[in-house]
C-alpha cells in the first residue's frame, strides 16, 4: 500500500516498530551490553515524552519538510486516548512522531530517517 495513503494509527504502528529497531541497534553499536543501561539509554528516544520532545524541537528548528508536516498532523488527529503516564498532548504529539517514521519508513525513504535520527542523538547528548 502507497504511504500517503494509509490512516494515522497504521503509519504510527509500524513506525514505532521500526524506532525501536533503529534505537536498539544503534545502542548496541555503542557497545552498551547491560540489559539495564540499555532499557535507560532506550527510553531517551523511544518514550512518549522524548518523541513528542524530538517532534517540538523538529517543529522548533523548521527541520520537517510541508509534508513532513502534513503526514505528522495526520497521526497526532488520530490518536483519540491517551497512557496515564502521559498527557493527551504528549501522546497525540508521539502518535504524530511514530506516523511520521512510518510514512518514511514505508516511502523507504532511509536517508531522511538517517538524518532526523542523526538530530535525536545530538539532542540527547
Amino acid at each position: 500500500m502507497e504511504a500517503k495513503l494509509m490512516n494515522g494509527l497504521s503509519l504510527a504502528y509500524i513506525g514505532d516498530a521500526y524506532f525501536e529497531i533503529l534505537v536498539r541497534q544503534y545502542l548496541l553499536e555503542k557497545g552498551i551490553t547491560k540489559v539495564n543501561e540499555l532499557h535507560k539509554e532506550a527510553i531517551k528516544f523511544t518514550s512518549g515524552e522524548a518523541q513528542a520532545k524530538f517532534i517540538d524541537l523538529f517543529m522548533q528548528d523548521n527541520i520537517l519538510t510541508e509534508n513532513e508536516i502534513e503526514i505528522y498532523k495526520k497521526g497526532r488527529n488520530s490518536a483519540t486516548s491517551h497512557r496515564k503516564n502521559l498527557s493527551s498532548a504528549e501522546y497525540q504529539k508521539a502518535t504524530g512522531f511514530e506516523a511520521l517514521i512510518g510514512f518514511l519508513y514505508e516511502s523507504k525513504d532511509n536517508e531522511r530517517i538517517y538524518y532526523l535520527f542523526e538530530l535525536m542523538k545530538k539532542y540527547n547528548s
